[in-house]
């Protein structure tokens, strides 16, 4: 009995043994080359045999084998590590695996199939301190899911997600349990939707206790509270709706709300968008106040590829004041038209059709609430408008281009309008020019005519009386010009330039004057309009010669050759010949009497075309010479830098002046000079100043007039006019290092800033290792001798006028000098901007008028980067005092839901304690 025992418990033995060492050869024939070798798969057989695959429902372990039924496509799948498979249909990837069925992808670091029931189960791995890592990522065509424990159906398309967490739209929406059918419609129970990409510990999030998720359609969800840095508001909604529309479709567009001093509260900027094409949009907007004031506004984007693009915006205001019935009460009708539009290059060479157009009525930024909490849109007093169209025609050389201009001022109400502003031009023509030229060419060869015509028809008025103008009292009239000229050169130097210049206008009406005692208008001066078409012609006659002077300098102090200096000299005298229009063969000119109060008859001449659109020819005769000389200064030296070993530095980039005397008249014109210096840094300083060069006198009822002798004959060079003048420079946080830095400086500034795109060591780039759904903190870097690298970003932008006019003040003219003290008006303006850590930003404006001794409006804006939110704080100080703080969601959808502002209204100036 003992010895059957004994051999029945050897036969089980020998039968356990040789189950397992079969099955050990089985698996071992099957495992992956990077299996070999490898100590912790037998752990994570463990781990797996040890899940809880087995015991769910998905995995369908039935012990009868049933006929499986065929997938639509195979699955295909791999693993870095290694692939075990295992009794009943298992197959285990370990180490970065990869599932991919049709549109379908999964990787895991741990992922286990059940190849009969078409199941898969993933999660990630802990290592020893509980980090979770390699956690499955699920990929439904293209939207992505994250999880930490996945289980799917390729059959069903179904499954089950713990701690899931995908993106839609600008937000995402979490769950602890989630639940996916077959139409990838997920339920979710238990989850959030926040706009922080910090999925583990938001920031801010909407606690949903139920939700439906349709990917890239929609979210639906039940009773949600509001959660801030993990403490819930008493903030809830009984359900709420997130539309994620990633195509081009039309939609509300949800209005914004506050509270405005004089018109109470308000909500504004809602309405409605209609996506018309794919090359058109079309928004349409509402406002209204609960103290009556209400507004429309419609706006437009168009785009045709290769053709034309622009905008267009239109406005309308009401806005009410007071309490009706009262004194105070006011009604204000306002509206304002923008409109841009640019035409694509290549949509015709030949011809150009452009518009910016920026009109509104002159109350308009009063009541527009956006203008007034914007004090630089607020305080701008000058709105101007134009659409252009241009049109050549190549082959015969024929331009054309018209011109609408508005131009308004807010502050008067005044407007200036043409309509149209005409020019037509033709290219220069060489009409004695042969068609084959042989041998030299011939003097009267060089022989040429250019045509150049102009039509203007323009007013100046109130924009309410704009309409209201009769079609002839505008000013209108059209200009031909015919230049002919020629160039030849004499001695082979020396370029000699004949020119004959005749200019015709044509008007349609003209003014005569006469007086007449009992008119109320100035001087009693009667003006009667003669319409008709009226011929108004002149021409002139010059000659110019010019020449160039080139000098070569050495410095004496200079020994060596490897420095030049050269000098271009250019002189220029020309003579010009204009005949006397005022004669009375002409009929330019007219003349009336009058008695003035002493008895004397005094005789009037005036233009009968006096304010037209293109003047009047002079009426007296001019015989002009004008000299005028130019120079330039350069020094030409040795550089290593240069490839040429040769540098050239500008001394004087130019120096000019000229001066013109008339013989007829035997009169000299101010001398002007101009001066421009070049600087390294691409600084360029200009200076041009002008001196008188006839002296003050006293006349007859001792005013100070401009009399006849020259400050020359008094020995004085001239009488210095004034100048005015500008220049601005910014300083930042590397100009002094690029100054004075060194050469290691300058190289390590180059490595930590590299040229985006520049591959790595590993083959990569920096955008490509970037993660546009996470943020990344900044590692801190060490300077040279190992201490934390100290940065503060800053900027600072200076920028100074200044203007040196005589002070024509009659008391503090000195009489025995006989000239005006000068006056100085200058003023600086300060701008910049600084970075206070890395999330705050603080930019700033100010000036100071040194004459008048005041500021100018001061402005200071603080933000401050919150993650998902934004702070902002805005202070103005000066004309017009206020102060604005906001606090918002980033994101665009919740931007005007999740927002608090606090501001003063920028009209009413708020007094500061």
């Amino acid at each position: 009995m003992t010895s059957f025992k004994r051999t029945t418990y050897s036969l089980i033995l020998l039968f356990v043994v040789g189950f397992f060492c079969s099955f050990y050869a089985e698996a071992q024939r099957v495992r992956g080359k990077r299996q070999r070798g490898n100590p912790e798969t037998a752990e994570r057989m463990d781990s797996v045999q040890g899940d809880s695959l087995y015991a769910d429902s998905l995995a369908l372990a039935d012990t009868t084998r049933k006929k499986k039924e065929p997938l639509d496509a195979p699955v295909q799948y791999e693993a870095a590590d290694s692939i075990v498979f295992t009794q009943g249909g298992y197959a285990h990837l370990f180490g970065d695996g990869k599932v991919n069925y049709q549109n379908i992808e999964l990787t895991s670091a741990l992922i286990t199939m059940n190849m009969d029931s078409s199941t898969v189960y993933a999660r990630g791995i802990a290592d020893t301190t509980g980090v979770e890592s390699g956690t499955p990522v699920f990929k439904d065509g293209e939207t992505p899911y994250e999880s930490k424990v996945m289980r799917y159906n390729f059959k069903t398309k179904k499954g089950f997600i713990n701690s899931i967490v995908t993106q839609q739209g600008e937000g995402y929406v979490t769950s602890q349990d989630a639940k996916k059918n077959e139409d990838d419609v997920i339920f979710m129970r238990n989850g959030m939707y926040t706009t922080c990409d910090n999925h583990e510990h938001p920031h801010f999030y909407l606690r949903l206790s139920q939700a439906k998720v349709r990917p890239k359609k929609n979210v639906v969800f039940g009773p949600a509270q509001l959660v801030v840095e993990d403490v819930p508001l008493p903030i809830a909604v009984p359900f709420g709706f997130f539309p994620f529309n990633s195509s081009y479709s039309s939609g509300f567009i949800m209005p914004t709300y506050g509270d405005e001093l004089n018109r109470g509260f308000y909500l504004r900027d809602g309405g409605y968008y209609f996506a018309i094409s794919d090359r058109m949009d079309l928004k349409l907007l509402g406002e209204i106040f609960t103290k009556g004031s209400w507004g429309v506004s419609a706006a437009s984007n168009y785009n045709k590829r290769y053709r034309f693009s622009g905008n267009f915006n239109f406005s309308y205001l009401v806005t009410k004041t007071g309490e009706k019935n009262m004194p105070d009460y006011s009604v204000s009708k306002d509206f304002k038209l923008q409109w841009s539009h640019r035409q694509d290059a290549k949509a015709n060479p030949n011809s150009s059709f452009s518009a910016s157009v920026n009109f509104a009525t002159s109350s308009y930024d009063r009541s527009n609430l956006s203008s007034l909490y914007d004090p630089n849109q607020y305080s701008q007093n000058t709105k101007a408008s134009s659409v252009s169209y241009s049109r050549s025609f190549p082959s015969i050389g024929l331009n054309i281009s018209s011109t609408f201009n508005v131009t308004q001022n807010t502050r008067d109400s005044s407007m200036t309008m043409t309509l149209p502003d005409l020019n037509i031009s033709l290219n220069r023509i060489y009409p004695f020019k042969r068609k084959k030229s042989v041998g030299d060419q011939r003097w009267y060869e060089k022989i040429s005519f250019q045509y150049t015509g102009s039509l203007t028809n323009s007013i100046s008025t109130k924009d309410n009386l704009l309409f209201k103008t009769p079609l002839n009292q505008w000013d209108n009239g059209m200009q031909h010009k015919i230049p002919v000229t020629a160039t030849f050169s004499l001695f082979k130097y020396i370029n000699i330039v004949p020119s004959f210049n005749y200019t015709e206008r044509w008007y349609l009406r003209k003014v005569k004057q006469s007086y007449d005692p009992a008119s109320t208008a100035s001087g009693h001066v009667r003006r009667d309009t003669i319409n008709g078409f009226n011929r108004v012609y002149d021409y002139n006659m010059s000659v110019q010669m010019n020449t160039k002077l080139y000098g070569m300098y050495k410095p004496l102090f200079m020994k060596s050759k490897e420095l030049q200096i050269r000098h271009v000299f250019t002189p220029t005298v020309s003579y010009t010949y204009t005949p006397n229009f005022g004669a009375s063969r002409y009929g330019y000119y007219d003349t009336y009497t009058y008695t003035d109060e002493y008895g004397e008859v005094r005789t009037v001449q005036y233009s009968l075309y006096e304010g037209a659109a293109y003047g009047t020819p002079g009426k007296a005769m001019s015989q002009n010479i004008s000299f005028s000389i130019d120079n330039n200064v350069e020094m030409k030296m040795r550089s290593d830098k240069d490839s040429t070993g040769y540098k050239k530095v500008s001394l004087i980039d130019q120096l000019g002046a000229n001066l013109s005397y008339d013989m007829a008249n035997k009169k000299w014109s101010d001398l002007q000079m101009n001066l421009r210096l070049k600087f390294p840094y691409n600084y360029t300083f200009n200076m041009n100043a002008s001196f008188a060069t006839y002296a003050y006198q006293f006349d007859k009822s001792g005013n100070i007039v401009v009399g006849d002798r020259t400050e020359w004959s008094y020995g004085r060079f001239g009488r210095f006019q004034g100048y005015s003048g500008s220049f601005s420079y910014t300083l930042n946080n590397d100009t002094f290092k690029k100054l004075f830095g060194k050469k290691e400086d300058k190289e390590d500034k180059n490595k930590e800033n590299p040229e985006e795109g520049e591959e790595k060591e590993d083959g990569t780039t920096d955008q490509q290792k970037t993660n546009s759904n996470m943020r990344k903190t900044e590692a801190a870097s060490m300077d040279s001798d190992g201490y934390l690298a100290f940065k503060f970003p800053w900027s600072l932008s200076l920028s100074y006028s200044y203007s040196i006019r005589e002070n024509q003040d009659k008391e503090k003219f000195n009489i025995k000098k006989m000239r005006y003290p000068y006056k100085l008006t200058h003023s600086l303006n300060i701008s910049g901007n600084f970075k206070i850590g890395s999330r705050w930003n603080m930019s700033y404006s100010s000036g100071y008028d040194f004459t008048s001794k005041e500021m100018s409006m001061t402005t200071l804006n603080i933000t401050r980067d919150l993650h998902c939110f934004n702070m902002s704080c805005g202070l103005v100080f000066g004309p017009f005092t206020s102060y604005n703080f906001s606090i918002r969601a980033n994101s665009s959808m919740l931007r005007d839901a999740l927002k608090w502002d606090q501001r003063s209204n920028t009209g009413s100036s708020v007094t500061w304690y």
